[in-house]
């Protein structure tokens, strides 16, 4: 009922592993423990919970994807790179728009990377300004670099 009481604070009790009474990291509702004894398995899940991703969803369609092994973490984090960059890279070489027609043109065409910025990005023209696109992209391949960089890390 926490999406509910939003305010009541007795929900967020913290629960304890009832085998060493360490405090348990919140996975989610989707997630399913692996066996006590399969040791790569929970390195795995320390990786993932590192990084930020766990297995929380509404309940429609699961908790998306969810990288099974490092070796895939790691291979998601550099597709997402790449990703990002692409998105970057747009913004780089896009002119911005100066009036209307130019404005409903672009949202036509080049929609794929115009939805991909934040809305609050939006200028007072009604448009997103290079610069702000290019930091917001900027600040997302800084995190995932950073996220790599934990992985590779932990997997040495």
């Amino acid at each position: 009922m926490w999406d509910i009481d939003k305010g009541d604070k007795t929900t967020d009790i913290e629960a304890k592993c009832p085998q060493c009474c360490e405090l348990m990291a919140n996975m989610g509702l989707d997630f399913a423990a692996p066996k006590k004894e399969a040791v790569r398995e929970w390195k795995h899940i320390e990786n993932l919970y590192t990084v930020g991703i766990s297995f929380h969803s509404c309940g429609c369609s699961g908790p998306g994807y969810i990288p099974r092994s490092t070796e895939q973490l790691i291979e998601y984090f550099n597709d997402t790179l790449q990703d990002y960059h692409t998105q970057l890279k747009f913004w780089q070489n896009r002119t911005e728009p100066g009036n209307k027609k130019e404005i409903d043109r672009e949202k036509s065409k080049n929609e794929d990377f115009l939805w991909r910025v934040p809305v609050e990005r939006n200028s007072e023209k009604g448009i997103i300004l290079n610069e702000d696109a290019k930091k917001y992209w900027l600040g997302r391949i800084r995190e995932v670099e950073e996220k790599l960089s934990i992985i590779k890390s932990q997997a040495i």
